[in-house]
């Protein structure tokens, strides 16, 4: 069993997880990771609380890739964030999942107060007669791995960056609505994203790519305003590359490989199109 929020699934959260996959076959029971629906952090701090870096069945899906059996996302609640260390401890690893052995990265706090530190585990794990293996972080080009830096990467719209850091490119979701039309007066129709729940990249034009009938189907997407045509609202735009699809009223998720340029103004609608055009072919050529 490993415990912990798992926000983005990036290369440390793997490393516990392929550890946790050894240790499972060694005990010969599942590989089990539980987190929690919402970050506790939610509950106790909103104010401190940031945006996710994904949502709970993108995290279930993208741990079972590595090879987890099980994803357990608790529902979050006061009565969980009540429980001391040594009640969470006997609650929910020793009775609730009935744990032979956990992992864990170095790092890790739980019960009230963040009370229970990864010495504390060692204790409760040793006396239960469970093994406990402490995971050391990621570096990456002499950074720790860590979901906050990841954060401020997307944030400062570094996706490219942030991709090497993750088990997979960094995705949002959210639903089609309908825009002013404009792109499709100008022949690049896109898809116009609302109630988007994780983190949104910083604004600029992207390189993507959008799952769509089992493909992953390239893309060109704007975050921001459309200084050209006066909009100065934010909006998240997505272009299917080579595709013309109407998904309005549907959930769709979108991809982000690499940052192509910066949002800005142009003197005619012909310049508009002439970028837009050249902003389509690098994203081709990124998506592959």
């Amino acid at each position: 069993m490993a415990i912990g929020n798992f926000d983005g699934v990036h290369l440390g959260h793997r490393r516990i997880a392929e550890r946790l996959l050894e240790r499972a076959r060694e005990v010969g029971g599942p590989a089990i990771v539980f987190t929690f629906d919402p970050h506790p952090v939610r509950l106790l701090r909103p104010s401190e609380s940031p945006p996710p870096l994904t949502w709970t069945e993108r995290k279930a899906q993208l741990l079972k890739e590595i090879g987890v059996d099980w994803v357990v996302a608790y529902p979050t609640d006061q009565r969980l964030l009540q429980l001391t260390a040594q009640q969470f401890f006997d609650q929910i690893v020793v009775d609730a999942v009935g744990a032979r052995a956990m992992v864990e990265g170095p790092n890790f706090y739980f019960g009230h107060n963040r009370e229970g530190t990864i010495e504390r585990l060692g204790q409760m794990t040793d006396q239960a007669g469970m093994t406990l293996d402490i995971v050391r972080p990621v570096e990456l080009d002499g950074q720790l791995v860590s979901s906050s830096l990841i954060r401020r990467l997307i944030g400062a719209g570094e996706v490219a960056a942030a991709a090497t850091m993750l088990t997979e490119p960094y995705r949002i979701r959210g639903m089609v609505t309908h825009g002013a039309g404009r792109g499709s007066h100008i022949g690049f129709p896109t898809a116009n994203l609302e109630a988007i729940d994780t983190l949104l990249p910083a604004v600029g034009v992207y390189a993507g790519r959008v799952p769509l009938g089992g493909k992953l189907v390239g893309a060109a997407i704007n975050i921001g305003p459309n200084p050209t045509f006066g909009e100065q609202a934010h909006k998240v735009e997505v272009h299917l590359i080579d595709r013309e699809e109407s998904l309005y009223g549907e959930p769709l998720e979108v991809e982000f490989l690499s940052k192509l340029r910066d949002v800005r103004a142009f003197g005619s609608k012909e310049e508009l199109i002439a970028q837009l055009r050249e902003d389509v072919s690098r994203a081709r050529e990124i998506a592959g």
